[in-house]
């Protein structure tokens, strides 16, 4: 197999774990910055994808359109431009694997909580929304998501604690994230991470995110809240896994 033919079937691959993420079966998008870096430069590999992104979250906005945090968006979202600005300014600065491991120390600090408070076996209420850490996790998710797509833990990090039912959640996320990734576009056409070649790249890989964002959604729903939450999290630990694998390996 040529190595063209084998570049499109792994960039179908990722497009489709994207949409995955996206259809609300979690945080296993972070694979396919890692897929596509085996064939591109990393930085390349986040600006083909960014466009993929977009069509699979509109998808997964009209999936999730009716339940969704107010709250949380206004919170997040001014705080994620900031992060995102930073991104721009200081991504030929600060090396990419730094992020990765600040995006995996993240993971295990919130999952170590997490089994902390568990074994406890005291009763935890919720955890409110609030301004201060949401405006800290706000800006560290707009800032991972820019280098490296990474905004899944530091955003899980504040909005699981919150215990939002399922739906709400997945609506919150899908929102969040569709935005944080528009305004993405305009930096990532500056800094030459987006040209018309990738953008038709992208065009071709659209229905298989699609595609993905129409298996997740199914597997979302069908999924009890306790079990889904269980996978939200197992998912956070291999993401954050091989993150730090991927820093210890370079």
């Amino acid at each position: 197999m040529g190595e063209a033919a084998q570049f499109w079937i792994v960039a179908g691959v990722a497009a489709y774990l994207m949409g995955l993420s996206k259809g609300g079966v979690p945080m296993i998008a972070i694979l396919s910055v890692p897929l596509m870096s085996l064939f591109m430069d990393p930085a390349l590999a986040v600006g083909l994808l960014l466009p993929i992104y977009i069509v699979a979250d509109v998808y997964a906005v009209w999936l999730f359109r009716r339940d969704f945090s107010v709250r949380n968006l206004q919170i997040l979202l001014p705080a994620a431009v900031v992060g995102i600005a930073v991104g721009f300014s200081t991504v030929t600065i600060v090396p990419v694997w730094t992020m990765k491991l600040l995006v995996a120390v993240i993971g295990f600090y919130y999952l170590f909580n997490a089994l902390r408070k568990r074994l406890s076996r005291a009763e935890i209420p919720p955890r409110p929304a609030d301004v201060p850490r949401g405006l800290f996790w706000g800006a560290l998710t707009g800032l991972t998501s820019y280098i490296a797509h990474a905004g899944g833990p530091p955003y899980q990090s504040y909005v699981l604690p919150q215990r939002l039912p399922k739906l709400t959640y997945l609506g919150t996320n899908a929102i969040f994230f569709s935005a944080v990734n528009l305004i993405k576009v305009p930096p990532f056409i500056l800094a030459g991470q987006i040209t018309w070649d990738s953008a038709g790249q992208a065009a071709w890989l659209a229905p298989a995110a699609l595609a993905g964002a129409w298996s997740g959604s199914k597997i979302a729903r069908w999924l009890p809240e306790k079990a889904f939450f269980a996978l939200v999290e197992i998912a956070l630990a291999v993401v954050s896994l091989r993150l730090l694998w991927e820093v210890l390996a370079r």
